[in-house]
């Protein structure tokens, strides 16, 4: 099982607060505020292993070259897949996809199966906590990132280092009872 959610880096993203003199503003330069890359990221449930993809934006193309990207990480092992209510993960390309992977069989065959978070629910999804992690780490390291490119290597570098638990992955997961 795979947690699921896409992240739009903003240049801007890399400012956070900052001390300066009281009653005096600090100016942070931002070179290009409407530099902007999409990640998509999924959490394996089990392993915690996190799967990164940059593209250009978050749309239905993209999607279905993330979903067919994490076909290839488990190659023999059926896919399900909790993801929030993006337009893109409704798109055409997406069902036509899951059609093709799918192929008529039943759905406890299914080798891929994409489920919604509840609706408006982004506290539901550790994902969105590991993308807030990223976030928070270029803030902290904002002086050494001087171009959207740095910023870019800087978060995906940490993100893929990144070693993640959160109390949410126990809501997804069984865990033994004692009878």
């Amino acid at each position: 099982m795979l947690l699921e959610d896409e992240c739009h880096l903003l240049w801007g993203d890399t400012c956070g607060r900052v001390w300066g003199k009281r009653n005096a503003p600090l100016e942070v330069p931002i070179t290009n505020a409407r530099e902007r890359q999409t990640y998509y990221g999924a959490v394996n449930l089990l392993t915690r292993e996190f799967h990164l993809k940059a593209f250009p934006a978050g749309k239905g193309e993209y999607t279905v070259a993330y979903l067919r990207w994490l076909r290839e990480r488990y190659p023999d092992k059926p896919i399900i897949l909790l993801w929030d209510g993006a337009s893109y993960h409704r798109d055409g390309q997406v069902k036509a996809l899951l059609a093709e992977v799918n192929d008529g069989q039943a759905e406890q065959a299914w080798q891929l199966c994409c489920l919604p978070f509840a609706p408006n629910a982004p506290d539901q999804n550790p994902v969105e906590d590991i993308w807030l992690q990223g976030k928070n780490y270029l803030r902290k390291n904002f002086a050494l990132n001087k171009t959207f490119a740095a910023v870019k290597q800087c978060f995906s570098h940490f993100l893929r280092q990144l070693t993640f638990d959160s109390v949410k992955f126990s809501w997804y997961a069984p865990t033994p009872q004692v009878i």
